[in-house]
């Protein structure tokens, strides 16, 4: 059991990065967990989630701003890398809550050293052996896959080449492995949960009403959602890799390695700018990503679409009562 719960919080943590949808500034965002979503706004947090017995079980707190604590946050690339790390420090935190729910709902037949609460030791595991996963599989195999294609195929020998086959297969292999995704069962129902988080945010910026009968009336798929911002970190990170002046095998991987913190911050930008401004050529490099949020979102049922609003309900409550205030963007 203890290897099932290992395995099932793993693959989880490999799709934070798809799941998040949001950003330090006045607009609200969330992701989704285990059976449940994550809503914040600017100064707070609540996550909820649906248990076996049909309750909603929510964790909320205030929440500090890093750019407020540190300045240096708030300049452009810089603070999208602010911005990304402490939203995955908060979806890891999500993703705790709502994976002690799910241990707690085991049946009273799984023993107790199964159940308890997944303590600091194990998510410092979960998050090492994590990004170890992520650097292997998108760094590591793309560039060692397009090198040896280049030793064998003159067409692809060139340095530019094997950078630019090296950004085809990194992306081909995020495709694949998304989809393998969305076939699991558990998978599918995190993807709803995404959905019901798009729909409540669409439905709170529309200004209307925020209920499950007007979120269902909006699309599944968000420009700020953590799916086309990995989709433009990739598109992004292609063209700048293509342009690296080495040759070492071993030199290109620390060069990729390297440039990623500024990849993610020039990504978040444009994400950031798409967002606001829906036309031209930034909104047209965001469109991959909402085709691919077709996969990575489902429609959700109506009692998923209430568990997002219970969580931004609760997180709105929590703003005004320290005295924040969101303007729709």
């Amino acid at each position: 059991m203890k290897l099932k719960a290992f395995v099932r919080l793993f693959t989880h943590i490999q799709l934070l990065p798809v799941l998040e949808n949001g950003e330090e500034t006045t607009l609200v965002g969330g992701q989704a967990v285990m059976e449940g979503v994550m809503m914040r706004s600017p100064h707070s947090y609540c996550v909820a989630v649906r248990k076996a017995n049909g309750e909603i079980a929510t964790q909320e707190s205030p929440l500090g701003r890093l750019s407020d604590k540190y300045p240096i946050f708030k300049l452009p690339v810089i603070r999208g890398l602010g911005t990304l790390g402490s939203a995955m420090w908060l979806g890891m935190r999500a993703l705790k809550f709502s994976a002690d729910c799910a241990m707690e709902d085991m049946p009273a037949k799984t023993d107790k050293a199964s159940k308890k609460e997944l303590g600091p030791a194990a998510m410092v595991l979960q998050i090492a052996v994590s990004l170890v996963f992520m650097i292997a599989l998108y760094k590591l195999l793309p560039l060692f896959l397009a090198t040896e294609l280049g030793k064998h195929y003159d067409a692809v020998s060139s340095r530019f080449a094997i950078n630019m086959t090296d950004g085809t297969l990194r992306i081909a292999i995020f495709l694949g492995f998304m989809y393998l995704l969305s076939r699991l069962k558990e998978m599918r129902r995190v993807f709803e949960y995404h959905g019901a988080e798009h729909k409540v945010v669409f439905n709170f910026e529309s200004g209307q009403p925020v209920n499950v009968t007007n979120a269902q009336r909006f699309v599944t798929w968000h420009p700020r959602c953590g799916t086309s911002f990995l989709v433009v970190v990739l598109i992004i990170a292609m063209i700048c890799y293509a342009f690296l002046p080495f040759d070492n095998f071993w030199a290109k991987l620390v060069g990729r390695i390297a440039l990623f913190p500024v990849i993610a911050g020039v990504s978040y930008e444009v994400i950031r700018f798409a967002a606001k401004k829906r036309k031209g050529l930034m909104a047209l490099l965001t469109q991959p990503g909402l085709w691919l949020q077709r996969v990575t979102t489902q429609a959700p049922s109506d009692e998923q679409t209430e568990v997002a609003i219970h969580a931004l309900d609760r997180a709105m409550a929590l703003e005004a009562a320290q005295g924040g205030e969101l303007i729709i963007a």
